[in-house]
């Protein structure tokens, strides 16, 4: 789990056999340049326990940094803690802080060498059954550091100040480690949710380590909402200076965008990567189903790096097969490239986004990447925070429900003030449009500023969208369509103003079909384009739109049933490619999907959001 700006350099997963269950012995060698073998250093040739005993010593494990943590040599483990115990954002209030005991049998630490850190590292791992007892498993992002290792040890119920041999259930060197080739250690990608490894390792004088220690049951799931119990070695000296464990029993959620587990307590520093997330835990024995481990996005944890959010992979088929390869003690062996989930990215059903009123997107935290902003029918005003990669974090409400809100009656967003940051327009059911700037941090709970007030005119603003049609560096432009179906361009609008007025369309028939409107970035100019969806479920882009008028019609979706459905449309910046010109709908359903980087030509890859009521 990553809690500090230390990543590790992608290192090469561990040498492959030939195939699945049928792979090559873990001993054999590949194509030089494919991946890192997985050698086994504590074999015949390597240290063994009496080597592994005399290299541990007391100090030598005390002054281990995490696998997770910064580059700097173990001894000043005090600095580290307290830039990492500082953290860089508060924590929501109530989130729940960790208890520190006296730890279980099953779970320990992971202590190796050397790399990738250039000093003595360590994680968290915990044995699980197999019919073998001696299988361990921890964090892919801690395994690869494993697999490249020398001195390598699984050490139960560690116990710092005391020596290896002095540990209360000694240690049990490292055979082998097996990670699912495709994993990149502390990975953004969907790659992450394979961050998981489990290491072989041999017996010691007590005997085998699952006889000694008992074991947790590997349990696969496909959901995503479990009480659990997360238990970890955090590392960071100014709040943990005796390296005890720490247990939080939280309820998880899923990490949108992954097939990856999300829980909030404090206080999971550096270290605790690997630890198990126990469903049906027992306090007295330890036992229960472990059903993911601290890992995942970004190492285990969000872009902050805040010791009070982490994560864990889903434990789906693909750990179920790299269980079972481990189990066998085989090398998995080349699988299909990774694609990730599939999954719905925003939280709630159908019957819950049936309620979405009006959406709007735009960059309202600064963060260089579009949010979303839902009013939905009783008043409530919710942020959903994007996360650049399609998927949005925790929903932040801006209103709880009331009935002002309930009036309002369309919305766009853009950088009317200028601060880089942007802004909500709102019209109301009465005529009055209200500016309310830097929504992400002031939010709404405030007068806003009236662009204009209530009027017959206003009224007929059937449809408000923004976009940077004139050219500025800012997104401060509007195109209205009114109920007659004229379209107006209004150009450097401002807090109070709405700039230059420009005539695009006349009162005319057609344009009172053109049901929505939306501006974005998919022709790849310094000007948006104009994108319309037609009562008829027809879809179509007019790039260069303009003070000059109205651009030429493109095509994008010819008159459609489903697109006939849609109720709500925006476009933002919510994935990779820096462009506003990932097109979101609402369906009159609830089914809610992003079409990402969409263009002027045709329609982006399609993207479930919400997945309709079946």
């Amino acid at each position: 789990m990553v809690r500090s700006s230390f990543r590790w350099a992608p290192v090469l997963a561990l040498g492959l056999g030939a195939g699945m269950f049928g792979a090559a012995p873990a001993s054999s060698t590949e194509t030089a340049g494919t991946t890192a073998p997985a050698v086994a250093p504590n074999g015949p040739n390597g240290p063994g326990l009496v080597g592994e005993e005399q290299y541990w010593t007391a100090d030598r494990m005390k002054n281990a940094v995490p696998a997770d943590g910064p580059t700097a040599p173990a001894a000043p483990r005090h600095g580290f803690g307290a830039q990492s115990a500082a953290g860089r954002g508060s924590p929501p209030s109530g989130t729940p802080a960790p208890q520190h005991f006296a730890g279980h049998p099953m779970v320990g630490t992971f202590f190796f060498d050397g790399k990738p850190l250039g000093g003595d590292t360590y994680c968290t791992g915990s044995v699980v059954h197999t019919a073998a007892k001696d299988i361990v498993l921890t964090a892919g992002h801690c395994g690869i550091g494993l697999s490249k290792a020398t001195h390598r040890v699984f050490v139960p119920q560690y116990r710092s100040g005391k020596s290896a041999a002095q540990q209360p259930f000694g240690v049990f060197p490292v055979l082998q480690v097996y990670t699912d080739p495709r994993y990149t250690a502390n990975t953004k990608s969907a790659a992450s949710d394979l961050d998981l490894s489990f290491a072989q390792v041999d017996a010691n004088s007590r005997g085998k380590v699952e006889d000694v220690t008992g074991a947790l049951t590997f349990t696969p799931t496909s959901s995503y909402n479990h009480k659990v119990t997360v238990i970890g070695y955090p590392g960071s000296g100014s709040v943990n200076p005796g390296h005890l464990p720490i247990r939080c029993p939280v309820t998880t959620s899923q990490l949108p965008g992954f097939r990856q587990l999300r829980m909030t307590c404090k206080g999971f520093y550096g270290g605790v990567s690997g630890g198990p997330w126990i469903e049906g835990y027992d306090s007295a024995t330890g036992k229960g189903k472990v059903i993911g481990n601290t890992g995942g996005y970004n190492g285990g944890g969000n872009d902050a790096d805040d010791d009070w959010v982490s994560y864990a992979p889903v434990y789906g088929k693909d750990a179920q097969n790299l269980f079972q390869h481990a189990a066998a003690h085989q090398q998995l062996g080349k699988n299909p490239p990774y694609t990730g989930t599939t999954d719905p990215w925003l939280p709630g059903s159908a019957s819950t986004w049936k309620k979405a009123a009006l959406m709007t997107s735009g960059d309202f935290r600064g963060t260089g990447h579009s949010d979303l902003i839902v009013v939905w029918t009783d008043g409530e005003v919710t942020l959903y925070p994007g996360n650049g990669h399609g998927g949005y974090g925790t929903e932040r409400r801006l209103m709880a429900p009331n009935s002002t809100w309930k009036n309002a009656r369309t919305i766009t967003a853009g950088d009317f003030t200028g601060s880089d940051q942007f802004d909500l327009l709102v019209r109301w059911a009465d005529g009055e449009v209200t500016l309310y700037g830097d929504v992400g941090s002031k939010g709404l709970n405030r007068a806003g500023t009236r662009m204009i007030k209530p009027n017959a005119t206003w009224k007929n603003a059937t449809h408000i969208s923004a976009g940077r049609f004139g050219g500025t560096r800012y997104v401060t432009d509007l195109i209205v369509r009114w109920a007659d179906g004229g379209l107006t361009l209004y150009t450097n609008v401002g807090a109070g103003t709405f700039g230059q007025q420009h005539r695009l369309k006349a009162p005319n028939g057609t344009w009172k079909n053109a049901t929505l409107l939306t501006g974005g970035d998919f022709s790849g100019r310094q000007k948006w384009d104009l994108m319309v969806r037609w009562a008829d479920g027809e879809l179509d882009d007019y790039p260069g739109t303009g003070t000059s008028g109205l651009g030429a019609e493109r095509r994008i979706q010819n008159p459609d049933g489903r697109w006939a459905q849609v109720a709500t449309m925006t476009t933002g910046d919510f994935t990779e490619n820096g462009r506003t010109d990932d097109l979101v709908v609402r369906r009159s359903d609830g089914e809610t999907t992003m079409y990402t980087d969409t263009s002027g030509s045709g329609l982006g890859r399609e993207r479930m959001l919400v997945a309709p009521t079946s």
